[in-house]
């Protein structure tokens, strides 16, 4: 499957152990207790996840108009 760029699909990332420590830290939560992302998820195509891992969404808050970070663990279709 190839690229699924748009305008309207905000940056999708595989992140790092540290943001992943750290989002746990800062809001007192495992990985467990995030939204889920399914492998198959055209935003998530091209980088290659497996089950388990971490993705960091990166988006404008409607709100505050500055970058918001927010994290889903992938799952298996």
């Amino acid at each position: 499957m190839g690229s699924f760029k748009h305008i309207f699909v905000p940056k999708h990332e595989v992140a790092t152990q540290k943001e992943v420590d750290e989002m746990c830290k800062k809001f007192g939560i495992t990985v467990e207790k995030l939204p889920l992302i399914k492998q198959s998820d055209p935003a998530i195509a091209d980088l290659e996840v497996v089950a388990g891992q971490v993705i960091k969404i990166t988006r404008k808050s409607a709100v505050t108009k500055k970058d918001e970070d927010y994290f889903r663990k992938v799952v298996e279709d």
